[in-house]
Formats: structure tokens, sequence, C-alpha cells
């Protein structure tokens, strides 16, 4: 299975969540609301999920093997980086009148 797209469909400039991502595999499948966050010195991805009546949450969709969501993760931060500078660049070009 391949990441063939990976949308950052809103940053955030408070709190630990700093983004929301949607990933598309083999341009066939999507998962939405995989959210971007810093704690703990690090960014890293959180997958979608859902509350349980006791509280606790449970992924919807997740990664089965280590070396997959490693290269997930990697995929959506670099997504994120890029969407990052885009912003920067979008902001320094000053306005046309």
């Amino acid at each position: 299975m391949k990441i063939t797209d990976v949308k950052i469909r809103k940053t955030f400039t408070e709190g630990p969540m700093l983004a929301v991502a949607s990933v598309t595999f083999d341009n066939v499948f999507v998962v939405h609301d995989v959210k971007v966050i810093f704690a703990n010195d690090r960014h890293f991805i959180v997958m979608p999920s859902r509350k349980n009546a006791d509280g606790t949450y449970r992924d919807i969709a997740h990664p089965i093997t280590a070396e997959f969501r490693g290269e997930l993760e990697e995929t959506i931060l670099a997504a994120f980086r890029k969407d990052l500078e885009e912003q920067k660049e979008a902001e320094s070009v000053p306005a046309e009148v």
C-alpha cells in the first residue's frame, strides 16, 4: 500500500494540535482527521479516534506495523513542514494593489 497524497486541511497556532490532515492510499482510499501534534519536544501524528462510553479513546483506523507507522508519520510531517513553508512564503509576498 502506497501513500499517494497528503493534504493538510487545517493548521492551528495555539495548543499542542498543529494540523489536521487527510491521507490517500493507492489513489483509492482516504483517511481523514489525522492530527499533527507537538508534545514532549517532538512532532508526531495521532490517528482518528472516537470516545468510548468509559471515556477512553479508540483509533478508528491505524497502521498495524511500526515500519508503516513510521513511513506514514514521516510523510505527513513532511507535508506539514511544506505547508508551513508555503504559508510563510505567502505571508512574505507583498499584496498587489
